[in-house]
């Protein structure tokens, strides 16, 4: 049989194979408490996911690029359709116990379709965005990217998971940027939402929206968006109050404690607090492995998922989130570098996609440990506890080679 030459993305292989092992060993140190919890023996489970994540990768890399472009419709709709189910049968856990996140079945959590939605809105939107000769020109022009990501978001918006729902906003912008959509008009497809978050303050919100009427006024969009854009900005400074309300109880605590933790440091802000006490008390060298106290004493929450990274900043210091960040940083530039290394559309914007989905997951938990971001749940690649996830970061890596691969023309690599 003839030989095949297959050329491997090993820099980024060997960087998601180290995040991995590191991950797993904070995993089972976030276990090592003094107060005896199920956290102690579940960084077995997470090998186990890591293995059958890496298998994933592989089978995934060995794919085509064609395949995957033919196989985003169905892969969306299947996703799609489980979303809907969750708002059925979808159940909680954890910090999230109210949410209807994780499909279960005869009682057992058979994991988080979103994880699948993700890696499917990114095939789905590379598909529709690299069709086009040109990128959008207009608002209207983005109305088909606007459907694909904005149908999953609301049915995830609706379980109500805030934190995965920031990702796919992230996606969906990042690869507008990709496809060459103008940053005006990027910015004016953004301006409702970032009304929507500045609507707190009457002074900010008017600031903005001046801001916005001089955006209008030069790029001149036609008559029918202008006044879309500036309606819909009036709106949501109106709605603002409205949608406060609707909000769950634990939601609005959250983005009030991101505010001032030391507004609710028994309830709502003790995350926050807690998670900075123990990056804190780290110091340069931290405390050694195993060794932290607030994890020890189980002060420190949800240690094993959302706040990993916090137990990183305990036992290691500033040592050692300096070099979780600087491999986060290598990752996203080499994957970066493989988006625009591809010659095909499709593939690039594919690559670039789950880029920006690490990006928005590595930037949203890391600041959310430290204050400066709102606690929204959101788990840190590779670290973080969690089959599902482990899963779609793995397969991400996979699709990634796979990019990588076909970008080079099959020229280099191993002979098998």
């Amino acid at each position: 049989m003839r030989s095949q030459v297959v050329p491997t993305e090993w820099p980024l292989v060997a960087l998601a194979l180290l995040l991995t092992a590191c991950g797993v060993a904070m995993v089972y140190s976030a276990g090592q408490t003094d107060v005896p919890n199920f956290v102690e023996g579940i960084w077995r489970t997470q090998v186990l996911w890591a293995v059958l994540g890496i298998g994933t990768a592989y089978v995934t890399s060995r794919l085509s690029v064609r395949l995957l472009e033919w196989g985003a419709v169905p892969l969306y709709l299947v996703a799609v359709f489980l979303l809907v189910l969750l708002l059925f049968i979808g159940t909680g856990a954890g910090t999230a116990a109210g949410t209807k996140s994780w499909l279960t079945i005869g009682g057992v959590r058979l994991g988080q379709p979103s994880e699948l939605a993700k890696v499917a809105v990114v095939l789905m939107l590379a598909r529709v965005l690299s069709a086009e000769r040109t990128a959008p020109t207009s608002l209207f022009g983005l109305w088909r990217p606007a459907l694909i990501v904005g149908v999953p978001w609301l049915l995830i918006m609706a379980q109500p998971d805030l934190g995965t729902g920031i990702v796919f906003i992230g996606i969906f912008f990042a690869m507008l940027f990709w496809s060459g959509v103008s940053w005006p008009l990027l910015l004016m497809a953004a301006s409702p939402g970032i009304s929507l978050i500045l609507a707190f303050s009457t002074g900010v919100w008017g600031a903005w929206f001046l801001l916005l009427l001089a955006l209008v006024a030069w790029k001149r969009p036609s008559w029918i968006e202008s006044t879309a854009i500036v309606g819909a900005n009036v709106a949501m400074g109106v709605v603002a109050p409205i949608l406060w309300e609707r909000l769950n109880p634990y939601q609005q605590r959250r983005l009030l404690v991101f505010l001032d933790p030391s507004s609710d440091p028994r309830a709502s802000g003790y995350h926050l607090i807690q998670s900075q006490v123990a990056i804190g008390s780290g110091g340069f060298f931290g405390k050694g492995f195993t060794d932290g106290s607030q994890k020890r004493l189980a002060f420190l929450p949800e240690q094993h998922t959302d706040f990993i990274y916090a137990v990183v900043g305990e036992e290691f210091g500033f040592v050692g989130v300096g070099f979780v960040l600087a491999l986060f940083c290598i990752l996203l530039l080499r994957t970066v570098r493989i988006a625009a290394r591809s010659a095909n559309p499709f593939a690039s914007l594919v690559a670039f996609g789950l880029t920006a989905a690490f990006f928005t997951h590595i930037v949203v938990n890391v600041g959310m440990t430290i204050g400066l971001m709102p606690i929204t749940g959101i788990p840190l690649p590779f670290f973080s506890y969690g089959g599902s996830f482990m899963l779609a970061c793995w397969l991400s890596i996979g699709i990634l080679a796979l990019v990588s691969s076909e970008g080079r023309g099959r020229a280099d690599g191993l002979v098998i």
